[in-house]
């Protein structure tokens, strides 16, 4: 087995990254707007990406395992960055390399699109907590009759009881 098996895996998980990159700058637009039924099937749509992703990226593991337990290699002690820097050479290693970056920088560029999507989520919950705060009437505001102008006693009341034995 070459690391070919390996790429392809890398180059499915680099689609399905890209469709769920996707999904989020769509979620993104939806916040801004509000709409929350929109946003509810975007929602089941990426946890479909993100069970793909993860049933490609088990496929990864096992195709890593086998390449090493096929070079007689420990395989837990074997990553691909293990692979590129000390098995691999010339063609193998530069589409290695070239498929490993692509990778990283797509999940920078998620994980950037996440935080804002974050944030605006954030602030829209903010938002609702406002508008519910201020349609809800204080306490101060419950009480009867006007408070400005009842007397206050200029001596504190005194009960029958008030006395130290």
């Amino acid at each position: 087995m070459s690391v070919q098996s390996i790429i392809q895996h890398l180059n499915k998980l680099i689609e399905l990254h890209d469709s769920l990159l996707h999904v989020s700058k769509q979620k993104t637009e939806v916040l801004k707007e509000g709409n929350t039924d929109v946003l509810q099937k975007l929602l089941i749509k990426e946890q479909k990406h993100v069970q793909a992703i993860n049933q490609i990226e088990q496929k990864r593991i096992d195709a890593v395992t086998s390449w090493a337990t096929e070079q007689k290699l420990e395989p837990t002690a074997v990553t691909v960055s293990t692979i590129i820097e000390d098995y691999t050479t010339g063609a193998d290693q530069q589409q290695l390399k070239e498929v490993t970056l692509q990778l990283a920088e797509q999940l920078v560029e998620l994980r950037r699109q996440e935080d804002l999507n974050k944030q605006l989520t954030q602030q829209s919950l903010q938002f609702v907590q406002l508008s519910l705060d201020m349609m809800q009437p204080s306490i101060k505001n419950m009480n009867y009759g006007n408070t400005k102008h009842q007397s206050k006693p200029s001596a504190p009341r005194r009960s029958a009881f008030d006395s130290k034995a």
